[in-house]
């Protein structure tokens, strides 16, 4: 396992379409856990896999407290949403800011597993939110550009 290079906001690859993954070899696997640790390292609740540079319909959350809760994506499909939550969101690929967005409360994502093995799980709250956060990097979609006002600067707020 090892840690990634986290692209930021610029390099195309960030723009792309993802691929569908086929199937899950030890490759897949080991960008798995990289993903993993790469976001436990950044301190992040979530990582799609072009974030690392790779464009292959998968991203990785984890939004428990203690980290440990990990949930692996691959060729995800929100299936239904309901709902309606706004708050500020960021982003490991645009570090250091924050803008307001608005996204669904409730989602149902239909997805395989590391073993792929096909799943649905709900997710509501910050959660949902991720799903959707990420999902959209698959799609070549950053938060920013659903922002609703100013992207904002983190440390400009935090001063006091």
């Amino acid at each position: 396992m090892a840690l990634r290079e986290i692209r930021i906001e610029g390099d195309p690859i960030l723009k792309k379409v993802c691929k569908p993954v086929t199937e899950v070899n030890d490759r897949i696997r080991e960008l798995i856990d990289d993903m993993l640790d790469t976001m436990y390292e950044a301190n992040g609740v979530g990582l799609a896999a072009p974030q690392v540079g790779i464009l292959k319909r998968i991203f990785v959350i984890d939004v428990s407290e203690e980290g440990n809760e990990p949930h692996v994506f691959i060729n995800p499909k929100i299936i239904k949403t309901s709902g309606s939550q706004t708050g500020d969101e960021g982003c490991l690929s645009i570090p250091g800011k924050t803008a307001t967005v608005t996204r669904a409360l409730n989602v149902v994502v239909r997805a395989f597993d590391e073993n792929m093995e096909e799943f649905e799980l709900e997710g509501e709250g910050l959660m949902a939110r991720a799903i959707q956060h990420e999902n959209d990097h698959l799609n070549g979609r950053l938060y920013v550009e659903i922002a609703e006002g100013p992207v904002r600067d983190l440390t400009l707020e935090t001063k006091d």
